[in-house]
């Protein structure tokens, strides 16, 4: 499971990550979002020991979803060692992902 990323958390678990970190930026009521879920929860079992997979709802951290310009969703940003490197808004596949990811490994 993806872990549960909120303003209060996302420092520890984002930020200070010892591991490259893929944080999906997402909310209830886009379809999109939805669509994509399966793909983030495989991620996350797969590269599970080897990168951190996170969701954080916009609804519910405003303070992060501003600070990173968060204007469509889904977006999804990747992190290594506290520095923001990567980013995929909208749509995409699951090996578009894993590629990302990858490339931080």
């Amino acid at each position: 499971m993806a872990l549960v990323i909120t303003d209060d958390n996302f420092e520890v678990l984002v930020l200070k990550s010892d591991k490259p970190v893929m944080v999906d930026f997402w909310a209830e009521w886009c379809g999109p979002c939805r669509a994509i879920a399966p793909h983030i929860d495989e991620i996350t079992e797969e590269y599970a020991g080897r990168a951190h997979v996170g969701k954080l709802n916009i609804e519910d951290a405003r303070e992060i979803t501003e600070k990173y310009g968060i204007r469509t969703i889904p977006t999804i940003l990747f992190f290594k060692n506290g520095e923001l490197v990567d980013k995929h808004s909208g749509m995409t596949t699951k090996a578009t992902l894993a590629d990302k990811l990858d490339a931080l490994l």
